[in-house]
């Protein structure tokens, strides 16, 4: 079977995350390949593929490309599986993990899903990595069904009871992410639901967001007030597992100016919408050469801007999108 190309180029960044401050992603499968179509996903509406694992992009070709990338002193905090689809779907996520920590003692993360990690194999091979960020955005079945929006024979029971073994086993750090959206898995009921499902998972720590970037549909944030009365209604009944909010993207290693490119900037909306000071703090600061690039983008009609109350983000154009 023949890989499957990838759009644009495979690895984009830095990003300025909000957890793991500058993280250089690696998008190991092509646009929207996922096993769930999450109602607050950044990318847009699609049809949730099976989980059949595929070599959808060679570990070679990935390794060849990287170690272009980061030459002799790459000043970035992180070295993330992540971007337009769920990474354990690829065959070769495994080798490629060990690949990367060969290449460069810079540490490397795994954003998930959870969906496939009742698969012992799937665990062992993501253990290689240092840390693990797994999703759990739901306590009862018609929430995760909700928000989620998972493809047919997966279950809430099969994705949590995967979690819990991957800490269990202890192979890496595992930090549970919980995605809240107002009205939707927020209020005490379903909270406490996910607070004995986070029990039972045991993680290192538990990170609460809410969608901040436009979502592809109706899926409004939590206002800061009441994401931390979230944060303190969970801890209450977490006992020694931490929760933390978290915050506005934080500054990693890179501190000084660069001149960030045409592609770098168009490789950066297409996996995520970005305001103009999350691109300039990820490039480098450079915001009269970022505005070039995006005023080259808007014209041309590949990105679009749309807003979030006061905030202005440029976001790609999918085929057949209209909303500006």
């Amino acid at each position: 079977m023949e890989p499957v190309t990838v759009e644009g180029s495979v690895i984009f960044g830095p990003v300025l995350s909000r957890r793991l401050g500058l993280s250089l992603g690696l998008d190991i499968v092509p646009f929207k390949t996922c096993s769930l179509d999450c109602l607050y996903c950044q990318l847009g509406p699609g049809d949730p593929v099976g989980l059949e694992r595929r070599p959808y992009l060679r570990t070679k070709e990935l390794l060849s490309a990287l170690a272009r990338r980061l030459g002799p002193n790459p000043e970035i905090d992180w070295i993330t599986f992540s971007g337009s689809g769920e990474p354990t779907l690829n065959s070769e996520l495994g080798a490629m993990i060990k690949g990367v920590k060969s290449l460069s003692p810079i540490p490397v993360a795994v954003i998930t899903n959870s969906t496939l990690l009742d698969r012992p194999g799937v665990r062992e091979e993501i253990g290689a990595a240092d840390l693990v960020v797994p999703s759990l955005d739901a306590g009862t079945e018609a929430v995760f069904k909700k928000i989620n929006r998972p493809r047919p024979g997966l279950d809430l029971d099969r994705l949590t009871g995967g979690v819990a073994a991957l800490v269990e086993e202890g192979a890496c750090r595992v930090w549970l992410e919980v995605m809240l959206a107002d009205g939707i898995n927020d209020d005490e009921r379903e909270l406490g639901a996910i607070a004995e499902r986070i029990k039972a998972i045991g993680p290192e720590l538990v990170q609460l967001n809410t969608p901040v970037r436009p979502p592809a549909e109706a899926a409004g944030p939590l206002s800061p007030e009441r994401l931390e009365d979230a944060a303190a209604f969970l801890a209450a009944g977490l006992g020694s597992i931490p929760v933390e909010v978290i915050g506005p993207g934080r500054r990693g290693k890179s501190g000084g100016r660069t001149t960030p490119s045409f592609d770098a900037v168009a490789d950066y909306l297409r996996r995520r919408p970005a305001t103009l000071e999350e691109l300039a703090a990820a490039a480098g600061g450079d915001r009269a050469e970022i505005l070039k690039h995006l005023s080259v983008l808007t014209a041309s009609g590949r990105a679009v801007v749309r807003y979030e109350g006061k905030k202005r983000y440029f976001a790609w154009r999918r085929p057949g999108s209209t909303r500006t």
